[in-house]
């Protein structure tokens, strides 16, 4: 296949070093020369390039596109090498810290492809790259500086290698790297990346669309002549004199995605040609907006201040869209010279080379975005969901909201409060129940609008659910809100496996409390293949253990029927570790009453159920099981819901009944002295029992985590305790399990 953009012509290290003599110092020449002396040896044993150059054409040229960029010294001599660690004869790590430094070598490290590492599937493997790459990157943004060059001469060959191999680069460049190079800045490798995607994934589009655009560059070169002149004249009526105004078409790809997004042709699209307006002030950004906004009558949607509220990369311009002489849309944008500067080479503007300096502590925090990134998607597990997530993130068509302080967020597309509160913070997050955006109130479904203020509302009472997964658009939510139901679902299946548990032993005469007294649990831990009693009752809970394991597991079980059958008591030693103390016995409830009323059934067993603890105020819902009469679950609950629809009756609270009801509650606090005495004062003064309390630290976590099983009236009781709770100090979080 004929290239469709002519590949570069092979550089040479002397071009390299004429090019950085204009920036870098005197003897940087000698280090270089060292650097390709290295270079020549290791590539030597590489095979030829499909193009027919020796394999040093490529980090060559490489190497001049950093150069280019006019960057320091070690990354320019890291584009030399930066394949040198691979190879029939290649260099070593510690090598390369010797000749040329630690920062060389790290560099060089970072940059080296994974290719020795074998995975079950390319997915696997493409996602495994990327995550290696992306911790790289964090360590030192260079890496992904010599990385996109790397790429981009990859991109500027593609056409000697096959057309499947074409595909897949011009795929990895599309979701990847043209991506990074716009979240860095970095422009102009962002629009010859994109634009060499297109070629490849879309020829028949491209080919098209070259064609017109070609045809119509004498019209185009002509409009463009005509807005400067009136832009000038203009501006030098109202006394402004140094600047300049460029126009030039915009990229191939971008025309194309707005005729697809449109789902228009060609000549409706009006707006093919970007002007920027390059002057001295951040005054006269905005001096100028106002002329070229009494010149032409502005479309208020497509106005943006990046000035006053600049992107995650430090990119600053006033943009505008205005309807043209001719009735067209034409874009305008209004910056600085130093905004201008920055907003083509971006990030890697803060790393070109500063004599007599190095990257301040100031610049190094721009990249704080790429570690986010890398702790967002670190959780992410599956690969396919890994590389969805990277494409999320690095969508660059971001959206810019505030908080009431006027913190700028930048989130992507179709962010909603959620995300919004999750950046903030997770508990914030766990707990938020809407917003309030630009002062009026809106669902956690609403999508977020550049320029939105949002504030956050919460509720103790509040959790995230399933359904949340649904709303978030960032890694970092879902990644949270998974983490959550995750830890839920393992309390449910260790609550349900405890009840299967104790019925099954029931049957037997026997009990868990007796089992951990006699040792005889861990024998039963070791049968069935797990770890301690947690994992064995979660894995019960969960399914993983049946019913028919059970019953094999407990067979050859010998315990005396007759101290089966003894009292429960807890003896003198206390009660057996790891279960919780009673502080206040549960009161017994009156003989002939019953909380739940069966629909047209009477003197029927209730038992409320210990998996959700329903209570009067609950929506709930019966299931009757084997001899025990009919459980009584909140309608949500797991159990019931998975239960056998056959066997499930319709229930009702008995309004008559005032006993009270048990509650499950945890408190999450910062560990203090004095915490738990607090806790259980507040809930004593609410008036309420104290059936079973749990605490435990968690330093990698929150702090503290106390388990309360209370007894209650109900539900507003319940509300009423738990608002108490949470003025207790230290306490972050109380809710209803």
């Amino acid at each position: 296949m004929r290239p469709l953009t002519p590949p570069p012509v092979p550089s040479s290290i002397d071009e390299i070093i004429a090019l950085t003599s204009k920036y870098l110092p005197e003897k940087s020449g000698d280090m270089l020369r060292r650097a390709f002396d290295l270079a020549s040896q290791v590539y030597a044993a590489h095979p030829q390039r499909l193009s027919g150059d020796p394999y040093i054409s490529h980090p060559l040229a490489v190497t001049k596109i950093l150069a280019t960029m006019r960057l320091d010294l070690p990354t320019v001599i890291a584009g030399l090498l930066h394949k040198t660690l691979r190879g029939k004869n290649p260099t070593s790590v510690s090598e390369l810290t010797e000749l040329f430094g630690p920062e060389v070598a790290q560099i060089v490290s970072g940059a080296t492809k994974i290719g020795d590492i074998q995975f079950q599937s390319q997915l696997d493997y493409k996602a495994e790259n990327v995550k290696k790459m992306l911790l790289a990157m964090s360590a030192d943004i260079r890496v992904l500086l010599v990385k996109l060059a790397d790429h981009l001469h990859d991109m500027q060959t593609a056409a000697f290698v096959e057309p499947a191999r074409q595909r897949e680069l011009a795929q990895d460049t599309r979701d990847l790297y043209a991506p990074l190079a716009s979240r860095l800045g970095i422009d102009w490798i962002k629009r010859e990346l994109e634009d060499l995607s297109f070629q490849y994934l879309n020829p028949e589009e491209y080919a098209a669309l070259s064609s017109q655009i070609e045809m119509s560059l004498a019209e185009r070169q002509a409009f463009v002549d005509q807005i400067k002149r009136i832009l000038h004249e203009k501006l030098h009526e109202h006394g402004i004199h140094d600047f300049v105004v460029l126009g030039r078409p915009k990229h191939l790809y971008s025309i194309y995605r707005k005729l697809v997004a449109q789902n228009i042709s060609i000549d409706k699209v009006y707006d093919k040609v970007a002007f920027r307006i390059i002057v001295q002030t951040v005054g006269e950004c905005y001096e100028v907006m106002g002329i070229v906004h009494t010149l032409w009558k502005s479309i208020p949607s497509r106005f943006k201040d990046f000035i006053s509220s600049p992107k995650a990369n430090l990119y600053q311009s006033l943009h505008t869209s205005v309807i043209g002489p001719h009735g067209d849309f034409m874009e305008i944008q209004i910056r600085t010279r130093e905004m201008d500067e920055l907003a083509n080479d971006g990030i890697a503007a803060h790393w070109a080379y500063k004599e007599g300096s190095s990257i301040s502590p100031k610049d190094a925090r721009l990249f704080h975005w790429l570690k986010q990134l890398v702790q967002n998607l670190q959780e992410v597990d599956d690969s396919k969901e890994f590389l969805e997530a990277v494409k999320v993130e690095l969508d660059h068509a971001e959206v810019y909201v505030l908080t009431p302080n006027g913190d700028v967020k930048e989130l992507p597309p179709g962010s909603t409060p959620l995300d919004f509160a999750y950046s903030i913070h997770t508990q914030i997050g766990h707990r938020c129940t809407g917003a309030k955006i630009n002062g009026r109130l809106v669902p956690l479904r609403h999508e977020l609008q550049h320029g939105d203020v949002v504030e956050v509302i919460t509720s103790p009472s509040q959790h995230p659910n399933q359904g949340w997964l649904a709303l978030v658009k960032t890694s970092r939510a879902r990644n949270r809100i998974r983490h959550w139901l995750n830890q839920e679902e393992q309390e449910r299946f260790l609550e349900s496996g405890r009840e299967i548990w104790e019925r099954e032993l029931k049957r037997r005469n026997l009990s868990l409390k007796r089992l951990i007294k006699t040792d005889a649990v861990k024998e039963l831990i070791r049968k069935l293949g797990c770890n301690a009693l947690e994992d064995l009752l979660r894995k019960t809970g969960s399914g993983k253990i049946t019913h028919q394991a059970i019953d094999e597991a407990l067979k050859p079980l010998a315990l005396a029927e007759e101290k089966a059958r003894e009292p429960e008591e807890v003896g003198e030693a206390g009660p057996p570790p790891g279960l919780p103390i009673k502080l206040k016995p549960s009161r017994p409830r009156k003989a002939g009453h019953s909380p739940v009323v069966i629909d047209g059934v009477d003197n029927v067993l209730v038992k409320i159920s210990n998996c959700c603890l329903p209570m009067p105020g609950d929506a709930i819902g019966g299931f009757i099981t084997a001899g025990r009469g009919v459980s009584v679950h909140k309608a949500d609950c797991r159990n019931l819901v998975n239960s056998d629809p056959n066997r499930r009756v319709p229930v009702h609270w008995n309004s008559a009944e005032g006993d009270g009801h048990k509650a499950k509650v945890r408190v999450l606090a910062r560990d203090g002295k004095g915490l738990l005495a607090a806790v259980c004062n507040q809930i004593v003064a609410a008036d309420a029992y104290i059936l079973d309390a749990e605490a435990h630290s968690s330093p990698e976590v929150i702090g503290a985590t106390i388990n309360l099983v209370l007894e209650v009236t109900d539900r507003e009781h319940l509300a009423v305790i738990i608002q108490r709770l949470m003025g207790v100090r230290g306490v972050l979080e109380a809710r209803r399990v």
